[in-house]
């Protein structure tokens, strides 16, 4: 059966050659171009060659479809065709010249193309032939190219059958194909041709859904591929070049009525390119013009992009398509086929455009409006392939026009992502999945989250999309009595994602604090606006203030739901209403804040009070009706409250919006009364059609007969009335407000003021990679994200998701440190902690390490946990007790670092083999170290592993697996990764209040002392606690004035608590002597308050202290040689002598304690008058001390002898200071000076000879050589009283004492009194001159004599000493010479009278009754 196809006739110009005749045709020829020379180049003959080998194929085909159906032939059977004669033309024009003309080369092949007479096979040769030709680059093809369109869209032929017909439509879309190129290419084809085109191939696509499964496909792929060359030129085309319409011709588009969904075949059932009868008119009819012939053709443009793409969202047309009602259904379902393939030729069309849309605003407005309306529907579609494609195009738009479509963008995530991503309203779980997938691709995309929350949740004419979205990704994650699955898994990611970008744009940024936004005066926040979007300077504090007011607002509509005038109170409170209320703030308050009792608003608007009528309408004004419908505007109207039940509220609010009506959309309404009316009428038609207790529904004529003459006293138009009654009818207008959807739903009158809200509404903030507002963003995400990450972690298996998931835990705790959310960083080690199982006895009972090294979920946390303790601990706070609960437990395994209490002066002591607080694994050795299984604990990580490798014992233990051997080397892997010790060694670099916390942390974990000791792990855990307190307290020195006082504290109780050595005294004792002296020459200011706390040391019980009194000399001897000089106050040398002082009675401690004592004193290097008094008693204990040999205490008493120097410096300043100065300073020294002869008098009384015998020679020697010393008579005086006699009189008891048998230890006690009678002797004499002029010097004179006469008769041993009696009376001999000599001793004596002389002789004569006589011979004395 044959077709033929209809086109319009064709002139005769248009064929190539006219087969007339042979005059004819050689005329013509001599009319063409010469033939060329022989220098043609071989691209030429290549050509050439080419055509006629098409020529020939084509021609051979035609042959053979004339012998199998002779009646094809003219009249004449002896004479070719035209088309096989036109053929034959071009070959001998191909003979004997080169046409210039490409058209020339094409014209035969497109006449067999459009001709009806040949059949499938001819026209199929013929289109490859062109296809061909056109592929060729040298011919230069696009000025035929639009006349190539003309004779594919007019194909016609006949059909034998489907195999045959499928080629050839396969053959004309590949035609197609080559005529239009897109990009910089596109030429030779016009808006009009190109348009056709795509016709063409739609209509070819519509017609193979018969036919083979490969031309389905092509076809598919060829319209495809037209679109995309279509919109690659956009990016090219010039913005000025024309305006988005025509500009030459009349461009009416793509037909998209006949086309579109049409399923019947045509007439004779072969489904041709045609799918209506032969009789109608060609496809080139259906664009309403006419065929363009033109030489010079504009290349195509805008206005054809147009056209296409307005097609395509045409074949979006829901309601069109099925006649559904988007309302009154919670999905779409229809055939998706038209619709799946319409939307990937969108997205293809918008992945090509790009940006450049935005430059043509009839595409822009297109996007906008139907293409998004569209796709809001198809979002709701039970297909996951349209709502995946819908998403994609949606994620293209985001990509490319977000700053043109934030209304759309608000819009599409409300009423589709949050509605169809939860199972609760109703999606099914391939809806959720594709709408999670969505989601999470959105979540990648870096700017994505932070735009949604500047632009959406900080408008307050907006929704919170970020918040709802970062809240759902987080529910999502949760796995809810049910294994983990892939939906959580998905949110997850998303989830990260979306940590993951904030903590990216940290880098950019300086840390920096952004300082609250506070509201501290009243301004309409309606009317808050920034001067410059593309300043961040600007609109981040914009932005952050519209937020704060958004946020305020909902508050107030909480308290105003609760009391309405409570919620106002409130809102004039925070400077959001005016302190006196107008109208207009309260309108706009209703108007424009989310979450408000409509019931109460709409009561409030329908109040008779007079300020509630002015509400009412300002409320009204904040409308734009200008263009609506009546019933839209209505609509819109009522959905923002209820409307009042009682006929005057109804009234009153109908009334506002007709006035607000009539001045925006007056279109026919006469006057507002027109438009009251009319409302009214609405509402009860809305009232009589969708409540189920009216039984008799009103019709369309009683609604038109309802509303007669109410416009002005005529009628409105029968058909106005008509569309508003089928509005109300198919569309209830809801004045009850919706309840229990929890989704915001999209209807038509919210569509339309959507678009109107995007007009009023551009501005769109780009976000640069900078984190502005990721503070406020964080703050709101971070508790969930924190919970559903943890809840994932806890049941995932796989290693993958527990890596995923241990990486978004580190990015949340970069954004937590990074902007000073303490409070996040410490939950967020909780929840770490609980996932290390340290903490968890019973998870690690059998064997911990093994346990922990199979455990790749316990690893992770543990590496996360330290890490963020180790990079951000300067913003942990109360996580420190955690992070050290862990700590304690590796202790107790014996997994941590030998060295990770060490401080920084430390690291340079460090073992060869120990680096950076981690032992070397080649170090150890394993000939010595216990096995596994054993019970005492290792020293430090290598020890624990050498353990297990460790099998030489005398007892039968079992060998180690290599499962064993592989859990223990994973765990020592992932401690040595944790870096626990630079927690501590690097605790310096730590912010003051993170490392307050550690210390109290470090205190705390330690427990309280005891007196009576607790379990010996209780013990070692205090120990270690405290080796850690002194090594971050030494290792931060310069805050010492922070952490001392808690550490002081706690170092006390221990000592004051503790009454048998043990372990934990002793490293609080020496860490406290390691403290004053490391921190000494740092802290002048805190010395006193150090050194102080040595009374501690001094307090210990005795047990304590005679366990580690040596070493408490050593500490205290290494602190006074390395800060002597630091020492300044008194109380400071009173607490380190004392220390000293006690070491005198220990013979171990004696020896240290005496050279601290002998560096302090040996020439006065370090004696100052804040510690001479000290210093004296310290070296007198050290001269009564036994315990050490007699040398060191005669050492002792040198030391107390040179002092003497140093009072004698110090009474030269005195006598250069001022006089009140001066006068202090020297009586502090003469109290000295006593001081240092009262503790040589008290050593002059030891029971060792040697020690005792040498004391009384530097007491002579310190009274003698004290001239330099501001000493006055009255200190002389009292020296002779309190010292010199003492001293003799002493003496003198001790041997008087030996006649009763006691004193046994005092051996030679007469020599003692024959050197402290020289003693007396020898300083009376030296004082003579200064003493003899007292008042006083007679009973001086008397005492010296009276101690003489004592000795001269005092019992050693039950019997005078022969030898002291004659020393004492050479020496009286002495005395009395000089005194003659000096003219104080004479009978008549000026001095004292006569009694002086009397008394002297009293006591010499009882002393030896010779010396009157030796030295005063032949009574001299009288004479004088």
């Amino acid at each position: 059966m044959a077709t033929t196809m209809a086109r319009p006739p064709r002139p005769p110009s248009n064929s190539a050659i006219d087969p007339i005749s042979e005059g004819e045709n050689e005329n013509e020829a001599d009319e063409l171009p010469s033939p060329q020379s022989s220098s043609t180049s071989s691209t030429s003959s290549a050509l050439s060659c080419m055509i006629l080998s098409e020529i020939a194929a084509v021609l051979s085909v035609m042959r053979r479809s004339l012998r199998q159906h002779p009646s094809h032939r003219d009249s004449d059977p002896n004479q070719d065709p035209s088309l096989i004669l036109s053929l034959k033309a071009l070959r001998r024009v191909l003979f004997s010249s080169r046409p210039t003309d490409p058209s020339l080369y094409l014209r035969p092949f497109l006449d067999v193309v459009r001709s009806d007479e040949t059949g499938a096979p001819v026209t199929a040769a013929a289109l490859s032939s062109i296809y061909k030709i056109l592929t060729v680059d040298s011919l230069g093809a696009g000025p035929a190219l639009p006349e190539v369109v003309d004779a594919v869209t007019s194909c016609r032929f006949e059909v034998v059958d489907q195999a045959s017909e499928e080629a050839v439509l396969m053959k004309l879309l590949q035609v197609l194909l080559a005529c239009v190129k897109g990009g910089k290419e596109a030429v030779g084809l016009d808006d009009q041709h190109v348009c056709t085109a795509v016709n063409t191939c739609f209509r070819v696509v519509h017609q193979a859904g018969g036919k083979g499964e490969l031309l389905q496909r092509f076809s598919r792929h060829a319209m495809h591929e037209i679109v995309r060359r279509v919109f690659a030129r956009l990016p090219f085309v010039i913005t000025d070049r024309a305006p988005d319409g025509p500009v030459n011709q009349e461009v009416s588009g793509v037909d998209k009525d006949q086309p579109f969904g049409i399923k019947q075949q045509a007439e004779n059932g072969n489904g041709m390119l045609n799918s209506v009868p032969d009789e109608t008119v060609p496809v080139t009819n259906a664009l309403n013009g006419n065929v363009i012939q033109t030489l010079t053709i504009e290349p195509f443009g805008v206005p054809c992009m147009v056209e296409i793409f307005h097609f395509l969202c045409s074949l979006l047309n829901v309601v069109d398509q099925v006649g559904l009602n988007p309302n009154n259904s919670t999905t779409i379902a229809f055939d998706e086929d038209v619709p799946l393939f319409a939307l990937r030729l969108i997205n293809s069309a918008i992945e090509l455009g790009g940006p450049s849309i935005k430059n043509h605003p009839k595409l822009l407005a297109l996007i906008q409006d139907e293409l998004f309306r569209n796709l809001m529907q198809f979002g709701l579609s039970t297909s996951p392939l349209i709502l995946s494609m819908v998403c994609s195009i949606v994620l293209n738009l985001y990509q490319h026009l977000r700053t043109e479509l934030k209304m759309q963008l608000e819009a599409f995530f409300s009423c589709v992502i949050l509605r169809l991503a939860q199972s609760k309203f109703g999606a099914s779980f391939q809806q959720q999945e594709v709408a999670m997938e969505a989601l999470v691709d959105f979540c990648h995309q870096k700017s994505f989250m932070v735009e949604m929350y500047a632009n959406l949740d900080c408008d307050i004419t907006c929704k919170n999309i970020f918040e709802e979205l970062s809240n759902l990704l987080s529910r999502s994650a949760f796995p809810v009595n049910s294994p983990l699955s892939s939906m959580h898994i998905l949110s997850l990611e998303g989830l990260i994602a979306v940590v993951q970008n904030m903590a990216d744009r940290l880098g950019n940024s300086p840390q920096s604090e952004q300082s609250p936004v506070e509201l501290t005066s009243y301004t309409p926040f309606w009317t808050l606006n920034c001067d410059d979007f593309s300043d961040p300077d600007q609109w981040v504090k914009f932005v952050r203030k519209r937020k704060l007011v958004k946020r305020r607002l909902m508050i107030g509509a909480d308290h105003f739901n609760r009391d309405p005038k409570k919620g106002l109170e409130f809102l004039q409170g925070t400077h959001l209403l005016p302190e006196k209320l107008d109208p207009q703030s309260v309108a706009c308050f209703f108007r424009y804040t989310a979450g408000l009792d409509k019931n109460l608003v709409g009561d409030f608007l329908g109040n008779h009070d007079e300020f509630c009528v002015q509400v009412l309408r300002e409320f009204a004004f904040t409308f734009d009706f200008e263009g609506m419908n009546l019933d839209t505007a209505l609509r819109l109207f009522l959905e923002t409250f209820r409307l009042p039940g009682e006929s005057q509220k109804i009234q009153r609010v109908l009334e506002a919006f007709s006035e607000r009506y009539f001045e925006q959309s007056p279109h026919i309404l006469a006057n507002k009364d027109a438009a009251l009316l009319l409302s009214y009428s609405l509402i009860m038609l809305n009232t009589d059609q969708h409540n189920v207790q009216v039984k008799k529904k009103m019709t369309e004529e009683d609604f038109v007969r309802n509303n007669r003459h109410i416009n002005g006293g005529s009628d409105l138009p029968r058909e106005y009335l008509l569309e508003l009654y089928h509005s109300i009818l198919r569309n209830e207008i809801r004045t009850i407000p919706e309840q229990g959807l929890g989704f915001f739903e999209m209807s038509p009158s919210r569509w339309i003021d959507l678009m109107r809200k995007s007009r009023t509404n551009p501005n769109y903030i780009l976000s640069n990679s900078e984190p502005h507002l990721d503070r406020d963003m964080f703050a709101i995400m971070s508790g969930p994200a924190i919970a559903a990450i943890s809840v994932v972690f806890d049941h995932a298996e796989s290693p993958e998701t527990l890596s995923f998931c241990a990486d978004g835990f580190l990015a949340i705790a970069k954004i937590s440190a990074f902007h000073h959310l303490e409070d996040v960083l410490d939950d967020l080690i909780v929840s770490l902690c609980k996932f290390t199982t340290l903490l968890t006895a019973s998870s690690m009972s059998d064997e911990p390490v093994t346990a922990f090294g199979d455990d790749l979920k316990a690893r992770l946390a543990t590496e996360a946990l330290f890490l963020i303790a180790t990079r951000y601990g300067d913003f942990v706070r109360t996580g420190w007790r955690n992070v050290l609960d862990c700590i304690l437990r590796l202790h107790k395994l014996g997994l941590l670092p030998a060295k990770v209490a060490s401080d920084v002066a430390d690291d340079a002591e460090l073992a060869p083999e120990v680096v950076q607080g981690k032992p070397v694994m080649s170090s150890v050795n394993t000939n010595h170290i216990q096995a596994l299984g054993t019970a005492r604990r290792s020293s430090g990580l290598m020890g624990r592993f050498s353990q297990l490798l460790s099998l030489e014992t005398d007892e039968p233990r079992s060998h180690p697996t290599e499962h064993q051997l592989q859990a223990h080397q994973r765990t020592l892997q992932t401690i040595q990764k944790c870096r626990i010790d630079s927690i501590f060694t690097e605790s310096k670099f730590l912010h003051s209040d993170s490392l307050l916390q550690l210390a109290r942390a470090l205190i705390w974990a330690a427990g309280r002392p005891q007196k009576v000791g607790g379990s010996s792990d209780d013990e070692d855990t205090a120990v270690f606690c405290l080796e850690l307190l002194i090594a971050i307290t030494l290792s931060n020195r310069d805050r010492i004035v922070l952490l001392w006082q808690g550490v002081y504290e706690h170092i006390a109780g221990i000592i004051q608590n503790t009454v048998m050595p043990c372990a934990l005294v002793e490293k609080a004792v020496f860490g406290l002597l390691r403290i004053c002296q490391r921190l000494l020459p740092y802290k002048e200011n805190l010395a006193d308050e150090l050194l102080r706390s040595l009374q501690l040391v001094a307090k210990l019980d005795a047990r304590v202290a005679d366990a580690y009194c040596e070493g408490i000399a050593h500490e205290i001897s290494r602190l006074v040689r390395s800060n002597a000089s630091h020492i300044r106050s008194q109380p400071g040398w009173r607490a380190v002598m004392v220390l000293l002082s006690i070491t005198a009675r220990h013979q171990e401690a004696s020896e240290p304690g005496f050279e601290a004592l002998s560096f302090i004193m040996k020439d006065g290097a370090h004696i100052a008058p804040s510690n001479y008094v000290v210093c004296v008693e310290a070296s007198r204990l050290f001269v009564e001390s036994r315990v050490g040999p007699v040398d060191r205490s005669t050492k002792a008493v040198d030391l107390l002898t040179g002092s003497v120097v140093c009072l004698t410096k110090w009474s030269k300043e005195a006598k250069e200071a001022s006089d009140e100065e001066g006068e202090k300073m020297g009586e502090a020294v003469r109290e000295m000076w006593l001081r240092l002869t009262q503790a040589l008098r008290k050593a002059c009384l030891d029971p060792r000879e040697e020690v005792r015998n040498h004391a009384i020679g530097c007491l002579c020697k310190t009274l003698i050589g004290s001239d330099g010393v501001c000493l006055q008579s009255a200190s002389w005086l009292q020296a002779f009283d309190l010292v010199v006699f003492a001293t003799l009189d002493d003496l003198l008891e001790i041997a008087q004492s030996s006649n009763h048998g006691q004193q046994k230890d005092y051996r030679n006690i007469e020599g003692s009194l024959v050197i402290g009678a020289r003693l007396l002797a020898r300083v009376y004499l030296h004082l003579l001159p200064d003493l003899y002029g007292l008042s006083s010097f007679c009973k001086l004179w008397l005492g010296v004599l009276s101690r003489m006469e004592k000795c001269v008769k005092v019992k050693v041993r039950g019997k005078r000493s022969e030898k002291v009696q004659e020393i004492v009376v050479d020496l009286l001999r002495n005395v009395l010479g000089v005194m003659k000599g000096k003219g104080i001793l004479a009978k008549r004596s000026t001095i004292g009278g006569d009694s002086l002389w009397e008394l002297t002789w009293l006591h010499v004569n009882n002393i030896s009754g010779g010396l009157q006589g030796e030295v005063f011979p032949d009574g001299e004395g009288e004479e004088n």
